[in-house]
């Protein structure tokens, strides 16, 4: 057995079953990616995948455990290698963030100028994507940490740091009724117009849904939601909706040509999370960067709450 045959298996999972996109993403052929898992499937006298012809269709109940062995097995390879790397590189090496589109936009410039002037051998990358999609990347190893703007409950595999605090704000073109109100903005005047918004607005645990349930509203028409902010302003300009996004989000010099209006009254407070594997080994550049994003949380304290143990309470 190999790793490189677990590799490949692994990556033939993540691509949904797809051989073809798994090599171009292993930068390999098909037909070596395709001999192989057969070797390791002959090796283990079971079948990994479930095929029809030469397509792939499924996995086996024995190649479900075989793949989550497989995930683990690799993870811990690369914490190897990360421990050797501390010591010999203590400066130099990678670092890979996933994050939402306003975090890698609004918050986290300044931080990255800063780390890159602390670190410069280390290879930074940041990727974007939905909430979903960058829990996918933590899960799968894809990404060292996420920084995440709503809770991530569904991902028990996770552990979440919580980092910072954000809230809500309306942003309209200058000549929008809403401007006119007398009185702070209520949930019943927001009600009356379509929303451009995130997402997760439509999730029922997003503050934005519970606001309007709390207030025993529907919540109204969503004419445009969007992972990217910038393109939810560019939505409002053209007149789709009333644009509700975070407050960090607003650029006096970029955003003239819009109003905002707070609504931290309306939606509350909302928290920014780094969420991370508890098995993974984080290299000292990463603590340093986690540190400049939210100084609270030192090399201590991340430990403390990486990898003490969950307590479960099982009382009724």
């Amino acid at each position: 057995m190999k790793l490189q045959q677990l590799r490949y298996a692994l990556e033939v999972y993540r691509q949904n079953l797809n051989v073809s996109e798994a090599a171009e993403a292993l930068f390999t052929s098909q037909p070596g990616i395709s001999k192989q898992i057969r070797l390791l499937e002959e090796e283990l006298g079971i079948q990994i995948f479930i095929r029809s012809g030469k397509r792939v269709v499924s996995v086996s109940q024995p190649g479900k455990a075989v793949l989550e062995l497989a995930e683990r097995i690799l993870r811990d390879v690369q914490n190897i290698k990360n421990i050797g790397s501390e010591f010999t590189g203590q400066d130099s090496g990678s670092l890979t963030i996933a994050t939402t589109h306003t975090q890698a936009r609004y918050a986290l410039p300044k931080i990255v100028a800063e780390f890159v002037k602390r670190y410069p051998k280390v290879q930074l990358s940041i990727k974007e994507g939905s909430t979903h999609t960058i829990a996918q990347m933590i899960s799968n190893g894809d990404a060292d940490f996420a920084i995440a703007t709503i809770p991530l409950d569904d991902y028990s595999d996770l552990r979440k740091l919580p980092c910072s605090e954000w809230t809500h704000a309306i942003f309209v073109p200058h000549t929008h009724p809403l401007l006119d109100c007398r009185h702070p903005l209520s949930i019943n005047d927001l009600a009356a117009y379509p929303l451009v918004t995130y997402e997760f607005a439509l999730n029922s645990n997003s503050n934005i849904f519970r606001a309007f349930q709390k207030a025993h509203l529907k919540l109204p028409k969503i004419a445009l939601s969007s992972a990217d902010t910038d393109v939810l302003k560019t939505y409002v300009r053209l007149g789709l909706g009333v644009g509700l996004m975070a407050k960090l989000a607003y650029d006096p010099q970029t955003d003239h040509d819009l109003q905002l209006i707070d609504a931290a009254h309306l939606f509350g407070t909302s928290s920014t999370y780094i969420a991370l594997r508890s098995d993974t080994y984080l290299r000292g550049y990463i603590y340093d960067f986690i540190s400049l994003l939210a100084p609270q949380l030192t090399r201590e304290r991340i430990d403390q709450m990486l990898y003490a143990p969950i307590e479960e309470d099982f009382s009724i």
